[in-house]
């Protein structure tokens, strides 16, 4: 089974990647971007086949290693 995990940071906190991106997009002629959010996307190939087990699984990895729940938030996509 696949795992797509999507952590982004949580509202509120301070993004300088995503500043240094939006100044960036400026000065390469971009103008009217108002704001970037910076993320990470990590893609699983998981051996578990029963999708409730999986997320489970993924759940716990994002809660010990993948994201830092104090300031980041993530989202679990799952396909077979």
């Amino acid at each position: 089974m696949k795992a797509k995990v999507l952590v982004t940071l949580k509202t509120g906190v301070l993004d300088p990647q995503g500043k240094a991106v939006q100044h960036a997009l400026a000065a390469l002629g971009f103008f009217g971007v108002n704001d970037v959010r910076q993320g990470k996307l990590i893609e699983l190939d998981i051996d578990e086949t029963d999708p409730a087990k999986a997320r489970e699984s993924v759940e716990t990895m994002c809660r010990s290693l993948l994201a830092n729940t104090v300031i980041e938030n993530y989202t679990i996509d799952l396909a077979d």
